[in-house]
């Protein structure tokens, strides 16, 4: 989508949202875009375009769809498996709608939090709180984000948060996001699908992970489309993403998921994928009396926050909820008695597993290896 609206500003962004059908009356405009995919992949791969490596190992989680396949979630969720095999972490980011405009942004220091979620973008504040020892640094081209990173701090591995399309840094593990509830995304590329890039692209992925697995019959229909792809087998990663617990607003005291049932609440979101969200606190017993949907990314504002007190005081909901993406951008608008709360998720691997630490364990394996050798 960030692509997308470079190259056509005044599109209709809402085919792009989880579950739409193909626009068909756009295959010849898919065409075209199709073509520059491919010939920019074929200059990577004659050489004319050059990747770096640093000098650190590189994990890099991404898509092959626009919008929200759940990335976020699985970069804290490696970052904190790193961490506590005791490496230091970094992760780097695009800070997508930061309203920065230095090149390179630091999020934090993995001490502390230095840029807020307006200055730094939603999802790199949000991985800087849920991973407090990472540093988390923002910018456009990664390649100089991560010499900046290295040149001060001292760095075993980068996380790289949506990375399948910068191929200009190198990356040693490499980690495709597919949504269950988004197979309808993967028949056709942009602007007549949600594909950034070919099915086919796949193939130069270390591994496929599905998630929001929960339904056989979701992940089967994303397999089927991945039978087209000769070398991809059927050991793919599934992954749920669940409810763990609420969270007020501006508060670090969490609440069980038992404190929320048959709450009545009103539904804030402003995510790539919002039907997922009313999904997860649908299956947690909360009484949903409506809802308020913005586009992914949203910059909140008084006025909004005064419309949706007005319509919640109305129709006699208990509490406001939210994601924990959209609760660092609400909290500055926010009163003390505001009944505002978020909803952590966590997330479980249903399926691969073995497969999915296997490869991060590979690395830790390699360097082991490098660290003997040297001595």
């Amino acid at each position: 989508q960030r692509g997308l609206d470079r190259l056509w500003p005044n599109t209709d962004m809402a085919f792009l949202l989880p579950g739409q059908p193909v626009r068909k009356g756009l295959y010849w405009v898919a065409g075209l875009y199709g073509l520059i995919i491919r010939c920019r992949l074929w200059c990577y791969r004659q050489g004319w375009l050059t990747t770096t490596r640093l000098p650190c190992r590189v994990v890099s989680v991404g898509n092959l769809t626009v919008g929200g396949t759940g990335k976020t979630p699985i970069v804290i969720l490696l970052t904190e498996w790193l961490v506590a095999k005791g490496k230091r972490v970094a992760i780097l980011s695009r800070g997508y709608k930061r309203t920065s405009t230095v090149p390179y942004l630091l999020v934090s220091d993995g001490s502390r939090i230095l840029a807020g979620p307006s200055e730094a973008g939603d999802e790199p504040f949000l991985m800087a709180q849920r991973c407090p020892r990472a540093v988390v640094a923002v910018g456009a081209d990664r390649v100089a984000l991560g010499r900046w990173v290295l040149e001060q701090y001292p760095v075993d591995y980068i996380v790289l948060d949506d990375g399948f399309q910068h191929r200009a840094l190198h990356r040693d593990v490499d980690l495709v996001l597919l949504d269950a509830t988004d197979a309808a995304g993967l028949d056709a590329l942009l602007p007549s699908g949600r594909l950034r890039e070919p099915l086919e692209a796949l193939e130069r992925a270390s591994a496929v992970v599905i998630t929001r697995a929960d339904s056989r019959q979701d992940v089967e229909a994303v397999q089927q489309r991945l039978r087209k792809i000769a070398r991809l087998s059927e050991d793919v990663i599934e992954v749920v993403f669940r409810p763990e617990s609420f969270r007020a607003i501006g508060s670090a005291g969490p609440q069980a998921l038992e404190w929320g049932q048959g709450k009545r609440a009103w539904l804030v979101s402003g995510i790539g994928n919002s039907p997922s969200f009313r999904r997860s606190v649908e299956s947690i017993g909360v009484e949903i009396l409506g809802e308020t949907v913005f586009e992914d990314h949203h910059r909140y504002c008084d006025e909004e926050i005064r419309q949706i007190r007005a319509t919640v005081q109305a129709n006699g909901s208990e509490i406001v909820l939210t994601t924990e993406k959209d609760g660092g951008k609400l909290s500055p608008f926010l009163r003390p008695n505001d009944p505002w709360w978020m909803l952590r998720l966590g997330t479980e691997v249903v399926r691969g597993e073995a497969r999915l630490y296997g490869l991060i364990d590979g690395l830790l394996t390699d360097e082991t290896e490098q660290v003997e050798v040297r001595a």
